[in-house]
């Protein structure tokens, strides 16, 4: 079936144009929430959305098949709107979107900052943490839905502005966080504080148990593993769940499922996560292979149990076309499997050895880590006879 989708913003009726009044008018069915359905005059059967809305929309829609249906959105429906739900439902052919000013973009405009130069958070029905990737020195973030209390617990030294009822008779511009309408966007003008997005954060930023992969290894780890956006990362023998991290803070569509056996581990893994703004990381606990009947990844790394009898197998198999595996090894034992593993599929191997400056009595010297081996192939250049 088609649908109509219609913006509409704080001001209500009075506020929509023409084009828009006029494709209102001719609905026979309109849905929205009961705060938008309350704004539009006129004779119509007004479904008020249900909750949880996505689940039932099928069912709503296949109600009403055959009627003209006008579905109203707050601001641009094609901008963290009830828009693109509906096009992944019915396709795009089957929607039609009359688009009305974002709360952003009223926003940027009492505010004098300039859109392309904002970055934007929805946090509506998620955690606050996801900001914090954001926060970057002199950065200006807009923040919609969300408490303003706990963005400001993520960002102290930032500058933070609450705009409600943008467009409407209730619009306030002011700096009273704990009084935010909840029809309100946040506007973060950040202070001096904020880390790089660039893989190799401090080892101290993790909670860990001294199973993590070393700021300077996981540095060249993740260059290896290549994360492009909207790709998904097997993070397999986890520990702090460092790799998964920092995968999925090169761009806020990058997934992981970290797996891990070990509890403990795996609960750490949930708060460092967290802590570092990449909530949705995905925890798996078990033991490998067996846990692995996950989605295809786009890329796989190895930080455990590369000796477990069947792990690279597993991984390697569930890897699509065009992925990347990585595999890193600290003892004899596993860097032979990945020197088995080496001459089977190919790939590079690169040996890492590093040292850092410690205190030696009342002189400095250089005292070297554990060497890592790592190994990296990409399944696109395997040929079907050693695939």
């Amino acid at each position: 079936m088609g649908v109509t989708v219609i913006g509409i913003g704080a001001d209500g009726w009075e506020g929509l144009p023409h084009a828009s009044r006029h494709e209102i008018a001719s609905c026979e069915v309109l849905m929205g929430s009961t705060r938008q359905l309350d704004l539009i005059p006129g004779a119509f059967e007004r479904v008020p959305w249900p909750s949880p809305l996505v689940p039932a929309l099928p069912g709503l829609l296949a109600r009403h098949e055959g009627r003209r249906v006008g579905v109203l959105a707050s601001g641009d429906p094609m901008f963290h709107g009830i828009g693109t739900t509906l096009v992944r439902l019915l396709g795009a052919r089957d929607v039609r979107v009359v688009p009305h000013p974002s709360s952003v973009s009223l926003a940027c405009a009492r505010l004098g900052w300039a859109l392309d130069d904002v970055d934007v958070v929805s946090l509506v029905g998620k955690p606050a943490s996801l900001v914090v990737p954001h926060l970057h020195p002199g950065r200006r973030v807009l923040v919609l839905g969300g408490d303003p209390l706990e963005v400001a617990a993520l960002a102290p030294d930032a500058r933070l502005t609450v705009l409600e009822q943008l467009g409407g008779q209730g619009e306030r511009v002011h700096h009273d966080l704990g009084a935010a309408d909840p029809l309100h966007v946040l506007a973060v003008e950040c202070g001096a504080d904020g880390a790089s997005l660039t893989p190799g954060r401090p080892d101290d930023m993790y909670e860990h148990d001294g199973q993590l992969t070393k700021r300077e290894v996981r540095a060249v780890t993740l260059s290896l593993l290549a994360p492009r956006p909207g790709e998904l990362l097997w993070d397999v023998g986890a520990g702090a769940g460092s790799i998964a991290v920092e995968w999925c803070r090169t761009h806020p569509s990058c997934r992981a499922i970290a797996v891990e056996q070990h509890v403990e581990r795996a609960a750490r893994i949930t708060r460092n996560a967290t802590t570092l703004g990449v909530p949705n990381v995905r925890v798996v606990v078990g033991s490998s292979p067996g846990v692995l009947d996950l989605e295809v990844p786009d890329a796989v790394f190895i930080g455990g149990g590369l000796t477990v009898e069947g792990v690279v197998e597993r991984c390697w198999d569930a890897l699509r076309p065009g992925g990347r595996l990585v595999a890193n090894a600290v003892t004899l034992e596993s860097e032979a499997v990945l020197t088995r593993w080496h001459a089977r599929l190919g790939g590079d191997l690169t040996r890492i050895e590093i040292s850092r400056a410690t205190a030696i009595g009342g002189f400095t010297g250089w005292r070297p880590q554990m060497p890592v081996t790592a190994w990296v192939v990409t399944k696109e250049n395997v040929t079907g006879e050693n695939a």
